[in-house]
Formats: C-alpha cells, sequence, structure tokens
C-alpha cells in the first residue's frame, strides 16, 4: 500500500458508480485492546461482501481522508483513511492506519466478490 492520492482514488470511484460493487468495511480498535488495558472499550465492525450499487462516490479532507459512497437510500462511508492500493484483481483497497502502524478501518471495493 501506498499513501493515498486523491486525484488516483477519485478516478477509481467514478469507474465504479451505477455498478454493482462489492463491499467489505471493517472498523477496529484492536480486537484484543482490553487485554492490554481494561479500561480500553473494544470496538469492531465488519461487513464483507455486501453488494451495493452507488450513484455517487467522493473522496474528501487532507489526510486521513474520508470516502462517502451515496447509494439510493443511504450513505456508505469510512473516515480515517491513510494508504491504498488497487489489485491484480481490480479490487480498490483502502485503508486507515494508526501512528503505530496498525489497522484502524479498512474500505475495499470491487467487481467480483472478496474471497471468503
Amino acid at each position: 500500500m501506498v499513501p493515498i492520492s486523491k486525484e488516483d482514488i477519485q478516478k477509481y470511484l467514478d469507474v465504479l458508480v451505477n455498478k454493482e460493487v462489492y463491499v467489505h468495511l471493517e472498523t477496529t480498535t484492536g480486537a484484543y485492546s482490553a487485554h492490554m488495558n481494561e479500561n480500553n472499550m473494544t470496538v469492531v465492525a465488519f461487513i464483507r461482501n455486501a453488494k451495493v450499487s452507488f450513484n455517487q462516490a467522493k473522496i474528501t479532507g487532507q489526510g486521513p481522508y474520508r470516502v462517502g459512497l451515496k447509494m439510493d437510500h443511504g450513505w456508505i462511508y469510512a473516515e480515517g483513511l491513510t494508504d491504498w492500493v488497487y489489485n491484480e484483481n481490480n479490487q480498490l483497497l483502502m485503508a486507515g492506519h494508526d501512528r503505530d502502524g496498525k489497522l484502524a478501518i479498512a474500505l475495499q471495493i470491487s467487481e467480483t466478490p472478496f474471497a471468503e
């Protein structure tokens, strides 16, 4: 992964508008953060291979970045994105890493399902 380029991400998002795509969205404070400090609250959200179609997509911010996908009846958005790659499977993979390099958020979009 490399640091996000807003212009490059926007180009990939524009190509996916009005197509049926698969989304992977994940956030985490760390599944084991409570083991390190019992005062930490563990927070995790995970959705994989949700089939959606969005009619608008935009990346905003100065870094970390926010990506919003507008659907007919709502939004999907991810905030805190720092890095990205477009891989050999034609998947747009975006992630947000904290100062220690640990994953905090992931937003991935593909025209084919992600591996289980």
